[in-house]
């Protein structure tokens, strides 16, 4: 399995038009756009699983800086989640109550 971290997406771009992209180049397990909390509305991000590692390493050498919506994106391996450090801003801007 490759997860593929895509930047730089237009934010109209939907989950059908990036797995259509992607599905040229293997079969998709899923596709994740990123969006905010709070409006709900796109960040301009998503990861994208493919089945097979050698199609999501042709997908990423085949889009990487291609032309997609009007924007160049940024298509490479996801890097795995990092723990975040504990004492973070945890929803209250840092202060103690």
């Amino acid at each position: 399995m490759k997860n593929i971290f895509v930047g730089n997406l237009s934010f109209s771009t939907t989950e059908a038009d990036l797995r259509g992209l992607f599905e040229q180049y293997g079969s998709v397990d899923r596709v994740s756009i990123m969006t905010d909390r709070d409006t709900g509305r796109s960040r301009g991000f998503a990861f994208v699983e493919m089945t097979n590692d050698a199609d999501g390493e042709k997908a990423i050498a085949a889009l990487n800086g291609a032309d997609f919506g009007g924007r160049k994106l940024n298509v490479n391996e996801a890097r795995p989640k990092t723990e975040r450090a504990s004492g973070g801003r945890g929803g209250f801007g840092g202060r103690r109550y």
